[in-house]
């Protein structure tokens, strides 16, 4: 897997490391405003070092294990943007789902789409993956942009699919089926 994909404006898709978490803290710090309603409440610790350290540590715990696979969007040595394909199902069904956020700044410069398509070209070629799913909140039209610029169809609508600031809310669904490789077979 390449350890770091060049993006638009001298922002690179790169995998999170050990050393990520003062970077993680600063960009969660300063889009909290920016990325409440698009996400769960956090608490106060989350909002802290020892908090960004623990996530990064189960994180990466989890990429270990093959479940999680989590990108950051940086721009030199500042954290501006994350990826993750979360729940990573093997067998017959080679399915994950795709998560994403990016920096106030940033915003409206394709970055997201950009790095959506890199991500979906890994989850094909390097992870072996057949489909991506995603969700949005009904009225986040820029998130269903990226998705659909990056081939993601939607599927569907989930009344009460997560809750997100404080409150269960439906979600668009969307899908994208990367291959039509056989599953490995065990």
């Amino acid at each position: 897997m390449i350890e770091a994909v060049p993006l638009a404006d001298n922002v690179v898709l790169r995998r999170l490391t050990e050393g990520d978490a003062e970077a993680l803290l600063r960009a969660r710090v300063r889009n909290r405003d920016h990325l409440r309603r698009w996400e769960p409440r956090r608490p106060e610790e989350y909002y802290t070092l020892t908090g960004q350290s623990h996530r990064l540590k189960d994180l990466l715990r989890q990429m270990a294990d093959g479940r999680t696979m989590p990108w950051a969007l940086a721009d030199g040595e500042e954290i501006v943007g994350g990826m993750t394909l979360n729940n990573i199902v093997r067998g017959p069904w080679l399915n994950a789902d795709l998560g994403y956020w990016i920096d106030a700044g940033y915003t409206g410069r394709g970055l997201a789409t950009e790095a959506v398509l890199e991500v979906c070209r890994m989850a094909d070629q390097d992870l072996g993956l057949h489909r991506i799913a995603a969700a949005t909140l009904l009225d986040n039209v820029a998130s269903q942009s990226v998705l659909r610029k990056a081939g993601f169809e939607q599927v569907g609508t989930a009344p009460d699919y997560l809750e997100i600031d404080g409150r269960w809310q439906a979600h668009r669904l969307f899908h994208k089926i990367l291959n039509d490789r056989p599953a490995l077979r065990f």
